[in-house]
């Protein structure tokens, strides 16, 4: 009888589970402006957060500035946004727009 049940169980649980999707990673320092603006990479925002977290790691600093980091959203926004930038590297646009973030 309990053989039965987990047999039973057992071919629920496999008809239930979904299928799971391939893993995928991205090079950051590849990602152009036309990349980042048109969402091939994901969406803009959270690879400027993940960017935002980068740069802020490497100067170890663990403040987060929301205001800060909408402002410079929208400098790196603008600035993809323009077709003569789509073939430029994202990181090189953050030099750009926002300023170099080495110490």
């Amino acid at each position: 009888m309990r053989a039965n049940f987990f047999v039973a169980g057992a071919a629920v649980g496999f008809f239930l589970i979904s299928p799971v999707q391939a893993q995928v990673t991205i090079d950051a320092t590849k990602i152009t402006c036309d990349q980042f603006v048109h969402s091939k990479v994901g969406s803009p925002r959270t690879v400027a957060a993940w960017l935002s977290g980068y740069y802020h790691g490497q100067r170890n600093n663990s403040v987060i500035d929301q205001q800060g980091f909408e402002d410079n959203l929208t400098k790196l926004t603008n600035f993809c946004s323009d077709e003569k930038n789509f073939k430029v590297l994202v990181m090189q646009a953050i030099d750009r727009t926002i300023g170099s973030t080495k110490k």
